[in-house]
């Protein structure tokens, strides 16, 4: 197939935290909020001329300053990020919105704030006690958490507008994008996909990376030359999978499985598609503030969720997109260290296998895949283990 329209401009948009559409909108005024969890509402962080952005520390390489302040056993991902705000590669960052998902994170805001690693002016945080149970009194104490500890902060000392009127409209630009996005992820359920694992792995960090008022024209474009898109005259894929785990925004795993001939056919980790890409429904007569907390906590699939329901309810997602997406298996990621993600992934690579009968395959990963040979042997095998199978069902081999 022939490259996708914008797809070399994303993969640069990529390179870099500060990429040139967050300096364009902070040359236009905006604000720029960082944040890294889905506890945070993305929707929210991008109201009048705020602007979110999802951190990332892209080309990582040595992680000595961090594991000096944080240990070596502490997460990727987290390392990653407090190296980078050493680097001052997170300057632009107006403020930072944080939750208490795991207590690496919450390790990570204390140091930029106790050696003051943002040198901006005007940098403040927030981090909010996040619930580990939805109930009336969980959805309640969420939004004040969100009222008190980022909005009226931001509002107060950068002038942004949460009123009603301006978070409706917020919600109603993050829906065009995920309308986008719901319709590329349908071309995933196809024979053949006109879309690859690597593209739409993209296609979803720069949908995070960048300011969504100006990332959305360049994704309708995208699209409109996905819908108009050739296929390949052969189906190359030996097996197609559901990618399930944590924070996941280095692309060269999706170019690992391409390499194992690996179709990820729905992904659901942190910095993908689900949950993050689906539309919010807002009705009149409540306020829009209460609706988006309800519908982001409602919708969160962290293992930091414990109770009864929430563990079923990850499960019952996971097998559903099994089943809408058309997967052969499974696969669990997890970044090393990452205490939650290491439980879910040991327990579920299990119980998916034993009690509900599909191939699953657990994986534990660096920040930075690129390179890792034994991941890419690891995936390899799984895919002949999947093609195996199809051949023993009657199926073909490819």
């Amino acid at each position: 197939m022939k490259d996708l329209k914008h797809i070399h401009y994303y993969e640069e948009l990529l390179e870099q935290a500060n990429n040139e559409l967050v300096r364009k909108a902070k040359e236009d005024g905006g604000i720029a909020v960082g944040y890294t969890c889905y506890y945070v509402p993305e929707v929210l962080l991008n109201c009048g001329k705020a602007f979110s952005i999802r951190l990332r520390a892209p080309n990582t390489g040595s992680l000595d300053i961090s594991q000096y302040y944080m240990s070596s056993f502490i997460c990727g991902y987290t390392k990653a990020l407090f190296e980078r705000a050493f680097e001052g590669g997170y300057n632009f960052v107006d403020f930072y919105a944080s939750s208490d998902t795991c207590q690496q994170m919450v390790r990570v805001v204390e140091n930029i704030h106790e050696l003051n690693l943002i040198d901006n002016p005007q940098f403040g945080f927030g981090i909010i006690d996040a619930p580990l149970k939805v109930s009336p009194h969980g959805i309640k104490f969420y939004t004040d958490q969100i009222r008190q500890n980022f909005l009226l902060p931001m509002e107060k000392n950068y002038n942004l507008d949460f009123s009603e009127e301006a978070i409706r409209a917020a919600v109603e630009e993050h829906n065009e994008m995920c309308a986008a996005f719901e319709e590329i992820s349908d071309l995933r359920k196809e024979d053949n996909p006109k879309i690859t694992p690597r593209e739409f792995h993209i296609l979803c960090l720069v949908s995070y990376a960048c300011p969504t008022s100006l990332i959305l024209p360049y994704l309708k474009e995208t699209l409109e030359d996905l819908r108009n898109r050739e296929k390949d005259p052969e189906d190359k894929w030996r097996a197609r999978v559901v990618v399930v785990g944590s924070e996941l925004d280095d692309y060269a795993i999706s170019e690992m499985f391409e390499n194992a001939r690996c179709y990820v056919a729905a992904d659901r980790y942190c910095f993908g598609s689900f949950p993050g890409r689906q539309r919010i429904a807002l009705k009149e007569g409540e306020p829009a503030l209460d609706q988006i907390c309800r519908f982001y906590l409602e919708t969160n699939q962290c293992p930091r969720f414990m109770s009864a329901e929430k563990v079923q309810g990850r499960r019952d997602l996971v097998l559903q997109l099994v089943k809408d997406y058309r997967a052969d298996g499974i696969i669990y990621e997890q970044a090393k260290f990452c205490d939650f993600w290491g439980y879910e992934r040991t327990l579920n690579t299990q119980v998916m296998w034993e009690e509900y009968g599909i191939p699953t395959l657990g994986i534990d990963r660096e920040y930075v895949v690129q390179g890792s040979g034994q991941l890419a042997t690891r995936i390899q095998a799984f895919m002949e283990s999947l093609e195996i199978k199809k051949i023993q069902k009657g199926g073909k081999g490819k």
